[in-house]
């Protein structure tokens, strides 16, 4: 059998099919687009799903492609199997109601054999036990021997989920010979031995399932099929592990020399250098499409498989950051199929190497204090680690539940998970609260008897800023109406719209539709999968009926604020990607009327000096006055031309590209001015952290920079006029004037201190003599605790028989300060002993030096007790 590297049986699967009249697409991104029921893409099929439905017409009733795919329920058994691993590719074909099973049966068999050159006597199919349509074209239209084809059961060999579409599938399985089976003589495709291998599953979608197990044949069925890259991989080249095919194996050769560890000697070692290989894989991927690590959703599936990479690398030796390293393998090896990794390698490394550095910080830390928790639960016989440490662990120093948990499990314990998940669900229920009064459009499910395939035309490009249009279905809680009359809230569904709907970060437009008999004010506009635009609102005047003709009318002023907000996003965009590099990507934005959010990838705060450079490029940019010019093209014509694209978003083969002069180039579905000189200046308000490795720049636009310009010059004027001062000396005099104060500050001080020495000085002339010393006690109301130093250290300086007991008193507390010179310590007179008993006498506490001390008290009304009790101490040893 002819042996085919990876990469090229990429190529030859998705030419073969190209050739067989099926559009081939790109890989959709991982983060699912519009489809909130999945984390991250799992499956060939899963980003087609609204093609099957019919929610949304396909580009062609024929597709291919090999999609990237993340899945990590097995993620224990990942470099433990040799087949287990979290990122993968699958192949598939796809037909929506065009072909069926012959063609799909034919066309897998010319692959494999006439392709690929496999021996016949290798292959076996299996189809369903009922579906013998299959079993014939398989024997006598395709030519399999009827021994090499099974017959499973419902689990094996038919898809369903639930109620909705489903049908029998066709695997395809490779015989890896006698050597690697169980030795049953009746084994057979199906058995879970390693000899036969299922590597492409054909999935006949012709039934609708009504939930209950009813099913009726679909009008129209679909053909989806999915094989695993790797999988194949392995067969062609005849290794048995996906590690031990090319591509990946040349990664694994790279983590090797890093590490100095060699594949193939010892099992531990091979697990940690193929976990290590997998999780390259599958994170260089996510982070080439968006995601970045963090503690919630697919953002921690990333950090999770980092940190254990990291962790594996830990085990085999290596303390310093090391998988940024293998990135570049990864990409090396991957570009050719998916150019975008070449394009963003310096981002994708970039972050690797800031979630090593920050694991790094934490890990000793953490681990230490996961090996003592273990140690004691260990000393004390206990078999179960507390979820609470676990979620502690988590919370504090960032260690992944399952890292913690997998370290336990290696030294014989449990953690107690449902603890740790207790833990969790009341910290999300925190996080779900501040977000529960947000609402959803009520209109998102109900069903609008329209059919998918048409779409709301959008005029909104065009200057046209009112549309002639007619009404296609009105909408009021959450039912289909006929009517919407005065007063009631609604939707309304219109056959072409000039309002832009709220996308890509820009907010929805606001204005009017206008009838015959009415008036809708519209306040927000949604675009559903399909393309109807939904515009909200509500009557103000009249009604409104189906089919009626009206008029849509935007809110002209209100779009033009937009329209410099969202043209100064993009040439932002590119000022920060000129003066902090290359690894500055669009995470986020948010386009209002004269303000916009914008989130970008960087590393750490930007300086003030940062700042100020990024407020000066940018209305440079503005004032430079560039031409807009914005136009449709085919995405490799728009990439040549250096269009930058967003993380995370699916374009098809033509693209809108908004050009701002030879200064900013970028893929955008939104709504610009004609000239950057139009945005008029633009002022940064602020600057923050809104994740690890994301940064949030507010800015303000047009009117309201003006209103922030003209609110700061009447202040201005005000304080020149309480300063007796003109504008533009203002500044001076403010230097004047704190230069002033300061003096005048200083004076007071000097003043006060000497008021306090004289009075410290009528303390010693009045002083008690006992004994030998000379005994103060006094009660000072306001001072503060460094009035009373200063006083205490002017009595020691001034006398060594000197024993001085001050109290400070202010509201509801009393401050003690109690000083003894060198010939009152000789004698046994100690300052902590007299500020212990004052204190305590008090209702308060405090202690000290010999020489001086300083407590608290409460009760002023026994100071003439404590003071009392301070003396016959003095007495006692003086």
């Amino acid at each position: 059998m002819k042996q085919y590297g990876l990469n090229e049986l990429r190529e030859k699967f998705l030419s073969f099919f190209e050739g067989k009249e099926h559009l081939r697409e790109r890989s959709f991104p991982l983060v699912p687009i519009g489809d909130n029921s999945l984390l991250l893409i799992n499956s060939g099929m899963a980003p087609l799903k609204p093609y099957f439905s019919g929610e949304v017409t396909p580009p062609s009733k024929r597709m291919t492609t090999c999609q990237k795919c993340i899945r990590t329920p097995d993620i224990e058994e990942v470099g433990k199997t040799s087949r287990h691993g979290t990122f993968f590719e699958m192949l598939g074909n796809f037909s929506f109601g065009d072909y069926f099973k012959k063609e799909a049966c034919t066309w897998a068999w010319e692959f494999i054999i006439d392709e690929l050159e496999m021996p016949k006597d290798k292959i076996h199919v299996t189809v369903y036990q009922d579906d013998d349509e299959a079993w014939d074209i398989w024997e006598n239209v395709v030519g399999v021997d009827p021994s090499h084809i099974s017959r499973l059961g419902k689990k094996d060999n038919f898809w369903e989920i639930g109620a909705g579409p489903c049908g029998p599938c066709s695997e395809i399985y490779f015989d890896r010979g006698e050597e690697n089976g169980c030795g049953d003589p009746n084994c057979a495709p199906g058995c879970e031995c390693d000899r036969f291998v299922e590597f492409w599953n054909n999935v006949f979608t012709q039934y609708n399932n009504d939930g209950e197990n009813n099913y009726t044949e679909l009008k129209h069925k679909n053909i989806d099929t999915g094989m695993g890259l790797e999988r194949l991989a392995c067969i062609c080249q005849g290794v048995k592990s996906i590690f031990d095919v090319d591509t990946i194996m040349n990664i694994t050769k790279h983590v090797s020399d890093i590490t100095g560890a060699s594949y193939g000697v010892k099992n531990t070692t091979d697990v940690s250098l193929r976990i290590i290989t997998d999780h390259s894989r599958s994170t260089v991927m996510m982070i080439s499409d968006g995601v970045l690590p963090s503690n919630e959703g697919r953002g921690y599936v990333l950090r999770r498989l980092l940190r254990r990479a990291a962790r594996h690398g830990r085990l085999l030796g290596v303390q310093e950051p090391f998988l940024y390293q293998v990135a570049e393998t990864v990409i090396n090896e991957s570009k050719g199929a998916y150019p975008e990794l070449e394009e963003k390698r310096g981002y994708i490394t970039k972050v690797i190497r800031v979630e090593e550095d920050n694991f790094a910080k934490t890990i000793d830390a953490g681990m230490k204090m996961l090996g003592d928790l273990m140690e004691t639960a260990q000393r004390t016989g206990l078999a179960i680690f507390s979820g609470a440490e676990a979620f502690r662990l988590y919370d504090t120093y960032g260690f992944p539940i399952d890292l913690t948990r997998e370290i336990v499990e290696e030294a014989g314990m449990m953690v107690d998970r449902a603890e740790f998940d207790t833990l969790m669900l009341e910290q999300r229920q925190k996080a779900k609260a501040a977000t529960a009064a947000l609402g959803d459009f009520g209109w998102a499910g109900v069903d609008l008897g329209l059919d998918p395939s048409v779409f709301t035309a959008f005029t909104g490009y065009e200057s046209e800023h009112e549309t002639d249009c007619e009404i296609w279905v009105l909408l009021a809680e959450n039912e289909v109406r006929e009517e919407l009359i005065s007063g009631n809230e609604g939707v309304i569904v219109l056959d072409k719209t000039p309002f832009y709907a709220e996308m890509g970060g820009q907010v929805a437009d606001s204005g009017k539709i206008i009838g015959s008999n009415g008036v809708f004010t519209v306040s927000d506009v949604r675009k559903t999968k399909d393309g109807k635009y939904l515009h909200s609102g509500f009557v103000s005047e009249g009604s409104f009926k189906t089919s009626e003709k009206v008029s849509a009318e935007i809110n002209v002023y209100r779009r033009n604020a937009i329209k410099r907000s969202h043209s100064a996003t993009h040439l932002l965009h590119k000022v920060l990607k000129n003066l902090l590099g290359d690894h500055v990507e669009q995470a986020g934005s948010l386009v209002e009327e004269d303000r916009l959010r914008f989130d970008f990838t960087h590393f750490q705060a930007l300086t003030d000096e940062e700042l100020q450079k990024v407020t000066m490029h940018l209305n440079r940019a503005v004032l430079a006055g560039y031409d807009i010019d914005i136009r449709e093209m085919p995405i490799a014509e728009a990439k040549e031309a250096g269009a930058m694209a967003l993380f995370g978003e699916k374009y098809g083969e033509t693209v809108r590209v908004v050009r701002m002069g030879d200064y900013s180039v970028e893929l955008c579905g939104g709504i610009h001015l004609d000239n950057t000189a139009k945005v008029g200046l633009v002022h940064l308000v602020s600057e923050f952290s809104v994740a690890s490795g994301v940064r949030r720049i507010e800015a303000i636009t047009g009117e309201a920079t003006l209103e922030y310009m003209e609110e700061n010059q009447r202040m201005i004027m005000a304080l020149a006029d309480s300063m007796k001062t003109k504008p533009n000396l203002l500044r001076e005099r403010m230097v004047s004037t704190i230069g002033e104060l300061k003096e005048m500050r200083n004076l007071v001080q000097s003043y006060k201190s000497r008021e306090l020495l004289g009075e410290a000085e009528r303390f010693l002339t009045s002083a008690k003599t006992v004994g030998e010393m000379k005994l103060i006690t006094a009660v000072l109301p306001g001072l503060g605790a460094e009035q009373l130093r200063s006083i205490g250290d002017f009595l020691k300086d001034k006398s060594d028989n000197v024993v001085a007991i001050l109290a400070a008193t202010g509201e509801e507390k009393i401050t003690f300060l109690a000083v003894c010179g060198k010939a009152a310590v000789a004698k046994g007179i100690k300052a902590g002993d007299l500020i212990r008993l004052v204190s305590q006498t008090t209702g308060g506490s405090g202690g000290g030096k010999p020489e001086s001390a300083m407590g608290g008290g409460k009760d002023a009304d026994k100071l003439d007790d404590a003071f009392a009790q301070a003396e016959a101490l003095v007495k006692e040893k003086a």
